[in-house]
């Protein structure tokens, strides 16, 4: 028995409702994604627009996930940034404390804190991002990353939620079906 027969006598093992079920979730797994579930599930004998539309369910509820979160943590840094920034009161305002030019936070005023640096990696992105834009950030990730690391490091530099939402899933559901009809070829001409 080669690989082909068997992980199609172990999907046939599993009822039909429960199939798709398992290419979403394979859908959710980075580097597997949409498109490699799908082809999973259509080399596992699956219908492939049942395989496609369970494969990018699963990769977008994964990214929207991924990008919900992401957004909240960043406007929970930048917030708490802001605070900080803001609550930095000249010492001498405070009763009995320090010498002229001290702050709360210790240091002088011409001490103030930098702001942290950009690693290169992120650099790199966001003239990928400027250059190509959310959409052909999102388009061409595939390529080189998962969907849900573009999706995290768009809503970290800043992007719009939404925006990085729309265009990831633009991406999915593109490079699923282009994923899905050619291994639905290559299963065609495999079974002759």
């Amino acid at each position: 028995m080669n690989l082909y027969e068997g992980l199609q006598g172990l999907v046939d093992q599993v009822p039909a409702l429960l199939q798709p079920l398992i290419v979403a979730l394979a859908g959710m797994v980075p580097y597997v994604e949409g498109e490699g579930s799908a082809a999973l599930g259509i080399l596992a004998g699956i219908n492939p627009l049942v395989a496609a539309i369970a494969g990018a369910s699963g990769n977008i509820l994964a990214v929207f996930v991924v990008v919900h979160f992401g957004d909240r943590l960043r406007t929970a840094i930048v917030g708490r940034r802001r605070r900080k920034a803001h609550s930095e009161v000249p010492v001498e305002v405070l009763a009995g404390a320090g010498g002229p030019g001290t702050t709360v936070s210790g240091l002088s005023d011409g001490d103030a804190p930098e702001p942290p640096t950009s690693s290169k990696g992120r650099e790199r992105l966001l003239r990928w991002v400027v250059r190509f834009g959310v959409p052909g950030a999102s388009l061409i990730g595939p390529l080189a990353l998962p969907t849900h690391l573009t999706a995290a490091t768009l809503v970290a530099t800043g992007v719009r939620r939404n925006w990085v939402l729309l265009w990831q899933i633009i991406a999915i559901v593109l490079w699923t079906t282009a994923i899905t009809l050619a291994a639905t070829g290559v299963l065609a001409v495999l079974t002759g």
